[in-house]
């Protein structure tokens, strides 16, 4: 019984995520509309492949152009052309190998143990990439196929080429796929997070309802922020990739560039980044009375206002940088006066803080570490 409800549960969930992903999709630009179209893509790679090698050509192995069809409607339009080169490649070497051998021999079974561990080797060829398996699928259609005879292999190498034609064409001259919408989004989930562990912690800290559990959880929270600014770099450079070889490169970089204002971004969160960690950890420790001690509710209630005004800083910060069009003048124009009063506050915290903490400078070490990333950080927030 208890089985059966965990997968009633888990195919309600599964289904409400499908259903969520409907809607995303359908109701305006995002990654589900993105790969929903790479779907409807493939599909139609693969049917016109078929159309043309199985239905008007009547190939006797047409199954390979819309096989390789399918596999070339790729994530970018480069990755496309690229693999498309190193799966020919490899489909050629398989096939031409098997076809000389099983000629040789006379034997489809002895040509199929002398070939195929040499074309599985191909797979660890660096020039060959991922694509050098299709060394070893190209030797078993040939090896299996029935009679092997010289034409066979080079009908079967042209089906191959086709397939490749249709599925790069499909991918470069229908909505070629352009990944700077996701680097976009990765930077702005990136930056949300910070801004609500940050609010989390300045609240319990003015509350004093914190306690050692809390402060775990803001950390784990802090250390997955980490997470997120490694995915967003990782989306900066698929976004990279995606203009690479796209007919519509030139219009999407003038959209939403990802240059060296995504690159100068991601710097920033990721310092955010590690003065989150570094926070939530010396909170921590307070709580959990290490070498810090819990200091009076006054410096914790001046350093969480501290905390709110950053968290207010970086969420200007991401409307500022990561607006549809590439900027929000109005947000970057009110994130300098926002860093500018978070100036005036940690000066002003510095200066009080000595007398705030006299007898524990554990203490005042902790926090004049804080502060002192605390600058830093305030100072990228505004930078051009």
């Amino acid at each position: 019984m208890e089985w059966t409800s965990r997968a009633t549960w888990a195919g309600r969930r599964w289904a409400g995520s499908a259903v969520a992903a409907v809607r995303r999709a359908w109701a305006g630009p995002g990654r589900e509309r993105d790969l929903a179209a790479q779907a409807v893509k493939a599909a139609l790679a693969a049917w016109v492949a078929w159309a043309v090698v199985g239905w008007w050509l009547a190939a006797p192995m047409a199954f390979v152009a819309p096989w390789v069809a399918v596999v070339l409607v790729e994530s970018t339009v480069y990755r496309s052309l690229a693999h498309a080169l190193q799966q020919l490649a490899a489909i050629a070497v398989g096939t031409a190998a098997a076809t000389a051998v099983a000629l040789l021999l006379d034997s489809t079974m002895a040509a199929m143990a002398l070939v195929l561990p040499a074309v599985l080797l191909l797979e660890q060829w660096r020039r060959l990439g991922n694509q050098g398996v299709y060394a070893a699928t190209g030797a078993l259609f040939v090896l299996t196929g029935g009679q092997v005879t010289v034409a066979s292999s080079a009908a079967r190498l042209a089906e191959a080429v086709f397939g490749a034609v249709v599925g790069v064409a499909v991918n470069v001259l229908i909505r070629p796929p352009v990944y700077l919408r996701d680097a976009r989004c990765a930077l702005q989930d990136a930056a949300g997070e910070a801004q609500e562990i940050l609010d989390a912690v300045a609240d319990g800290l003015a509350t004093g309802e914190w306690d050692g559990q809390a402060a775990e959880d803001w950390h784990e929270r802090a250390l997955r922020l980490g997470r997120l600014v490694d995915q967003a770099g990782s989306a900066i450079g698929w976004s990279r990739e995606s203009l690479r070889g796209n007919p519509w490169g030139s219009r999407e970089r003038d959209l939403a560039p990802a240059g060296k204002a995504y690159d100068d971004a991601l710097a920033v969160l990721d310092h955010l980044a590690v003065h989150t960690v570094e926070v939530t950890r010396a909170v921590g420790e307070i709580s959990g009375g290490g070498k810090s001690s819990r200091p009076a509710a006054g410096i914790t209630r001046a350093y969480a206002d501290f905390l709110r005004q950053t968290a207010r800083a970086v969420r200007l910060y991401g409307l500022a940088r990561f607006a549809p069009d590439g900027r929000d003048e109005v947000a970057a124009e009110e994130l300098r006066e926002v860093v500018g009063e978070l100036h005036r506050t940690l000066d002003e915290f510095r200066r009080l803080l000595p007398g705030a903490v006299p007898d524990d400078p554990d203490a005042l070490v902790t926090y004049g570490t804080l502060l002192a990333q605390a600058h830093r950080l305030t100072g990228q927030l505004v930078q051009d």
